[in-house]
């Protein structure tokens, strides 16, 4: 696989799967690296010195290069990202805004054949030909490993089936002739990057010599005359003899040769071993995400003239984003069927505004935030839209695999982008389906749930901007919410509010307060501020409670400082979730206020139901009377 390193570019996107490190080898020795630099490097890795220049300790993994993307143990996680960086540079050069990568480069991705089976892979593959098909510029490389073997499961000649379904040019290699991987692999490569086309090559009959990994038993699964096959043949021995007899080298000169490296890589381990391990939770911690940045404010010259009438959050949501598409040339839209608004019409009007930067792709989340992936990954800043919290779950690994790459990488290669997740919350259409209320909330996510336009479109500025700076930043849409007009009674109009002015961008750490009582005080976001409000009326009306607050508090993903100044000076606190009991977000913070000793002697926590929502019925979402009975159950201790 060496050869494939010298064919590529240096300026060619690769990601690699864990065997074939030869490329990567091949490829660095071309750029300039000595093979004392490579091999220390390796060694580095191996042994999980936190000097590791590729993940800082965090995993052991090849790339780490400007151009070398880091893979990790997830089958065939790295192919979606692949397809993504070869339509987003492409797309960067056509709307004429900077690319990592120049106009005639190629993504190269390569995995062993087990994986062409994977359902990321599979993925990749089909967004790669309806690119094709489209006639989008797509010039990826899908490369294939085929030693007949998937950790202990053989492959039964599956491949050669397999590949007859694929659209796209297939060329073969013999996997024991250096000489024909490095000639095919040229032309697989050439033709992706002559045609901005995918391509495959498979490399057959390549041996595994050894076993999967350093627990593998062979001999479960393997017979001894096949294990003494394999272990008997060497590729490397190949490609020595054919060396020696075209007259490039001696024997003796490769026989030192091997014994010089043996001593480098000998030394380097010695050496690599020695260093510092990671021992630092706080360091492991500060890792999670790229550093927030200063608050830049907008150039004049990009304000968009908005209705200064009052609107509901939707067309709030529609002009913001309208907004940062005209401030940032940079940024784009991406989405299942936004071109013409989408399931809530956010979209609507955009696609015809910003021709190519708010783009539909086919209805598979996997391939979506795989190609906003990549999409980040070659320089832009992608807004990807999830039609419902659900279906994230169908995307769910390149969504955690966005999200990590900045603790795996030690922040040389985050992932900026905003996904906007939205079918959440109390909604009567779909059922679960469609208004789920479970969030996800791994380290490294920002997570934030708006309750009105004003303040979704502060925060969505300051969003964008963390967003560029490398933050993963995922905005929750309470479905409920997005046509709302009256708040407590029909016809008050009390949700509908006057867009506000370009510079106004608010830090989501901020909290709205509505009352300024210090007797009870509901901490909520998204829907259940409405459900507070109500219950405010309720407490006031019915229970003569007169000083109570409303704190929406929209970040989710973290204790904002600002709710831990208020938290302490309340008598009673009610902690009102729009999810789900168990896997509520107020659960993890309401911890950390408990750590800070910054809860009141009174406080209690509501959530949504155990359980699943039905369809046509709102019956298991948090409600105004969950919280009343929350409030009476405080009164109870006194």
């Amino acid at each position: 696989m060496a050869g494939v390193g010298m064919i590529l570019r240096p300026t060619d996107a690769m990601a690699l799967h864990y065997r074939h490190l030869a490329t990567s080898v091949a490829r660095q020795l071309k750029t300039g690296k000595t093979v004392e630099q490579i091999a220390f490097d390796r060694a580095l890795g191996y042994c999980v010195a936190a000097a590791d220049p590729v993940t800082g300790a965090a995993h052991c993994s090849l790339g780490g290069g400007k151009y070398d993307f880091l893979v990790t143990s997830t089958l065939a996680s790295q192919a979606p990202p692949a397809v993504g960086r070869a339509l987003g540079s492409s797309l960067a050069h056509a709307i004429k805004v900077p690319s990592l990568f120049p106009k005639d480069f190629v993504s190269f991705v390569s995995v062993g054949d087990g994986s062409v089976n994977h359902a990321h892979y599979l993925s990749a593959l089909n967004m790669a030909e309806y690119a094709q098909f489209r006639k989008y510029r797509v010039p990826v490389v899908f490369a294939i490993t085929d030693n007949q073997i998937s950790i202990s499961l053989r492959g039964y000649n599956w491949l050669q089936q397999w590949k007859k379904k694929l659209l796209m040019p297939v060329f073969e290699a013999d996997g024991n002739n250096f000489l024909d991987i490095w000639k095919k692999s040229g032309q697989a490569i050439d033709f992706a990057r002559k045609n901005c086309q995918p391509s495959c090559i498979i490399y057959n009959d390549i041996p595994r010599r050894f076993g999967h990994a350093a627990t593998d038993r062979q001999s479960a699964y393997l017979s001894d005359a096949e294990i003494a096959r394999a272990a008997s043949r060497n590729p490397i021995s190949y490609a020595c003899r054919t060396l020696v007899e075209a007259g490039v080298v001696t024997y003796q000169q490769l026989h030192q040769r091997f014994t010089h490296l043996e001593t480098v890589v000998h030394d380097a381990f010695q050496k690599a071993i020695e260093l510092p391990k990671l021992s630092s939770r706080e360091e492991l911690i500060q890792r999670n995400s790229a550093p927030t940045v200063q608050i830049q404010k907008p150039d004049d010259r990009y304000v968009v003239p908005v209705d200064k009438q009052v609107q509901v959050m939707r067309k709030h949501m529609t002009s913001v984003i309208d907004e940062m598409l005209t401030q940032n040339p940079k940024l784009v839209y991406l989405g299942e069927d936004v071109i013409h608004g989408g399931y809530y019409l956010v979209t609507d009007g955009l696609a015809k505004k910003f021709p190519m930067r708010v783009m539909d792709f086919p209805p598979e989340e996997t391939a979506l935030l795989g190609a906003a992936i990549g999409y980040s990954q070659v320089g832009l800043i992608p807004i990807v839209e999830i039609p419902y919290a659900k279906y994230l779950d169908c995307g769910a690994d390149m969504f955690f695999e966005a999200i990590i790459a900045n603790w795996l990488s030690n922040g040389t290669q985050p992932n900026g982008m905003i996904i906007r997740l939205q079918g959440f919350s109390r909604g009567v259409f779909g059922g679960n389906y469609h208004t789920h209320n479970t969030l996800h909330l791994p380290p490294g996510l920002d997570v934030v749930c708006y309750s009105n336009g004003p303040d979704y479109a502060r925060g969505f500025r300051y969003a964008v901007q963390q967003a560029q700076a490398g933050r993963v930043v995922m905005f929750v849409d309470s479905t409920n919410l997005l046509n709302m007009r009256h708040c407590l009674e029909d016809g008050d109009k009390a949700w509908q509010f006057p867009y506000t002015k370009a510079d106004d961008i608010v830090p989501w750490t901020e909290v709205t307060q509505y009352g300024n009582g210090k007797k009870v005080g509901i901490v909520t976001y998204g829907n259940s501020v409405l459900q507070a409000l109500k219950a405010q009326q309720i407490l006031k009306e019915k229970y003569n409670q007169t000083e109570v607050t409303v704190i929406d508090s929209p970040l989710l993903s973290e204790l904002s400082d600002k709710l831990a100044e208020l938290v302490p000076t309340f008598e009673n606190l009610i902690f009102a979730d729009d999810c789900k009991i168990g896997q509520n977000p107020f659960g993890g913070l309401i911890q950390i206020l408990q750590q800070k000793k910054k809860l009141p002697q009174k406080w209690i926590s509501v959530a949504a139901q155990p359980t699943y929502n039905p369809l046509g019925a709102t019956l298991t979402f948090t409600n105004d009377q969950d919280i009343i009975d929350a409030y009476l159950q405080l009164q109870s201790k006194n």
